[in-house]
């Protein structure tokens, strides 16, 4: 083949594109880890398999229907009826790169839609059902509300409503389903007491869920800068440190909150207060300039600590802070770009039209989400029944559901017959040893 500028051009945004998929398929380790930390230890490997079923049965539905329902020909600007199996004429999109490049990174984004909702179902959900959800979600929730939004013929679109890399579509949409999900499913065994008062029921391991924000963190810079589709756009710079400042902006102010409100800083908070950051940036990345970054940032960090004891009071028990994250901050970041948008937004002189718009779209997308889910929890309840029983949430989940453990060093045998020959010394002995010692 011979290379011309063009062809060169196309090879280097395929690669582009393909590399920023490859980052946004890593966020679901950060999400496996993030959640993993978050829930009790006897729950942890039920969480890892839900978000793998994101990542498989998702995988195969988005290939299957949802892509052709996202992306397909639309005479309405509902939704897409070609394009199944990436088969046939995709020209009305407008591509510069191969199709099977642009639906690998709009695989990885409906994946992430649908993992949004595992953290807040966690503990007590039934395995069976979450994947009938995961494929659902898959098929026809996020392609319809992406449709709407990120296609030409969308109506959404056509009234001008800007979400670059999903604060709406995937996050908002995520975010209030979650709600809707919980609602049905009900709190956790113990999570409240008869009076309403909230008991605290910390994760097992808090450093996994850092780590699983760290990894989330940095599958955004694939997140945002790839949703350009271009590697040869000069404005993924500039994507890049709007991404990354308001994540810094919103843990920042996230532990400043905490540490002033409750005198000490709260780890969980910040985690997720940068996540709220990074959440609420994704909408107005590319429409925004830095010092805004930092106060969309940073105002999603403190929704972050108001809105989680909020929806604890309200009874909606959400193990990760998922709601909080996703729904709140996409809806905040949504409606941020009527505001901080250098082209349209509010302070720039551009009036209320804008923010009437991404006003519209954030609450459209996030009532699909919330209702299309609640019915579908309704439905598999009625059905199947969504919920553990008292006494399988009891035992762990990785037991009930999948017949081990997370942790299984203490149950080896080898290991209890080698544990059992050691010395073990009386609690008072070690105790004047150790006084001895001082």
């Amino acid at each position: 083949m011979e290379l011309t500028i063009g062809s060169v051009a196309v090879g280097l945004d395929t690669v582009w594109v393909l590399m920023c998929a490859a980052l946004v398929f890593l966020m679901e380790a950060g999400f496996a880890a993030l959640e993993a930390g978050f829930v009790h230890s006897r729950n942890s490997l039920n969480i890892i398999m839900k978000v793998l079923m994101d990542c498989t049965v998702g995988l195969l539905g988005y290939f299957f229907i949802g892509f052709a329902l996202m992306y397909g020909i639309d005479k309405a600007g509902i939704i897409g009826i070609s394009g199944f199996l990436i088969q046939g004429n995709f020209d009305h999109l407008g591509l510069k790169i191969p199709i099977y490049a642009f639906w690998i990174f709009q695989a990885a984004f409906a994946i992430a839609m649908a993992t949004i909702v595992s953290g807040a179902v966690a503990e007590r959900m039934k395995f069976g059902p979450y994947i009938v959800f995961s494929f659902v979600a898959t098929v026809l929730i996020y392609p319809l509300a992406g449709h709407w939004v990120w296609t030409a013929d969308g109506w959404l679109n056509k009234l001008g409503m800007l979400d670059f890399a999903g604060s709406a579509v995937v996050h908002s949409l995520g975010g209030w389903a979650s709600l809707a999900a919980v609602i049905v499913l009900g709190p956790r065994t113990g999570k409240f007491n008869k009076d309403g008062s909230v008991n605290v029921m910390p994760g097992h391991n808090l450093p996994l869920a850092a780590l699983g924000a760290f990894i989330l963190w940095f599958g955004w810079f694939g997140f945002n800068p790839g949703s350009t589709l271009s590697g040869l756009d000069s404005n993924i710079a500039r994507i890049a440190v709007n991404t990354n400042l308001a994540a810094a902006a919103g843990g920042t102010s996230a532990a400043l909150f905490t540490l002033f409100r409750y005198g000490k800083a709260d780890p969980s908070m910040a985690i997720n207060g940068a996540l709220g950051g990074l959440v609420a940036i994704t909408a107005g990345c590319a429409f925004v300039e830095p010092i805004s970054s930092l106060v969309i940032g940073g105002i999603a960090g403190i929704l972050i600590v108001l809105a989680v004891p909020f929806f604890d009071r309200i009874g909606a028990d959400d193990p990760v802070g998922a709601i909080a994250v996703h729904g709140v901050c996409g809806t905040f970041g949504t409606l941020a770009v009527g505001i901080f948008a250098e082209k349209g937004g509010l302070i720039y002189g551009g009036g209320l039209g804008l923010l009437g718009i991404q006003a519209l779209g954030v609450t459209v997308i996030s009532l699909w989400g919330f209702v299309s889910t609640y019915l579908l929890f309704s439905a598999l309840k009625a059905a199947v029944g969504i919920r553990v029983s008292v006494e399988e949430e009891a035992e762990g989940l990785d037991v009930s559901e999948h017949g081990m453990t997370a942790y299984n060093e203490l149950e080896h045998s080898a290991f209890r017959g080698l544990h059992s020959m050691l010395p073990v010394k009386e609690p008072v002995l070690v105790k004047k040893e150790a006084l001895a010692q001082e």
